[in-house]
């Protein structure tokens, strides 16, 4: 149980990449004062918590109602997130297309979109907490592990982001973006692991 832990706190750290944020909020929110990049933080941060967990209370019964195997998922969600792993690995932190970034910088209200969706509640960790739960069981305990570690992650994330104007000048780009490289490397090993498990999975299932 405490490796399931810390496979799940670790990968939603990876995928929301926190520190890696903070760039991105200022960039997004940094013409507002003070106050208002704080409420629109913790907005942001509720909102993408919501999303998540009900994604992942509604994601499961749907692929199980569709026939999709943990196996299939596990590749699935592998692939995904070693494509992410490659675009942190190179410091490419775009989550957006370039008219979603244009219409971010003109929305008077940033906090569902683009922070809560993508930058926070993205495909990743959709793919994460489905393949996480999966791998629970429906056992309660590991249930109970795999939200705790979406939590865990959403408060770091919200720390973060209140002091991202802070991170962003001690930390400066280069260190930001060795940060995000080593997250990288660290979701790239889980992402290949996942899709090494998948395989064995469905091979030893067509074999048996």
């Amino acid at each position: 149980m405490p490796e399931f832990a810390i496979t799940a706190v670790l990968s939603f750290l990876v995928i929301m990449d926190p520190v890696g944020l903070a760039p991105l909020f200022i960039s997004i929110a940094g013409d507002r004062d003070r106050a208002q990049r704080r409420r629109i933080a913790t907005r942001a941060v509720l909102t993408a918590g919501i999303i998540i967990l009900t994604f992942g209370a509604l994601g499961a019964p749907l692929l199980e109602y569709l026939g999709v195997t943990i196996d299939a998922l596990r590749i699935a969600g592998g692939i995904l997130l070693f494509k992410l792993a490659f675009d942190m690995i190179l410091a490419h932190r775009v989550r957006t297309t370039a008219d979603e970034v244009d219409e971010a910088h003109t929305r008077t209200d940033v906090t569902v979109f683009p922070l809560a969706i993508p930058l926070l509640a993205g495909p990743g960790a959709f793919a994460t907490i489905l393949v996480l739960l999966a791998q629970a069981a429906g056992r309660p305990a590991y249930v109970a592990i795999v939200y705790a570690g979406v939590v865990a992650v959403l408060v770091v994330a919200w720390v973060m982001l209140r002091i991202a104007d802070r991170v962003t000048d001690r930390l400066g780009h280069t260190g930001i973006n060795v940060i995000t490289r080593v997250l990288g490397i660290i979701l790239a090993a889980l992402a290949v692991q996942l899709v090494a498990d998948g395989v064995v999975g469905i091979w030893r299932g067509s074999t048996a």
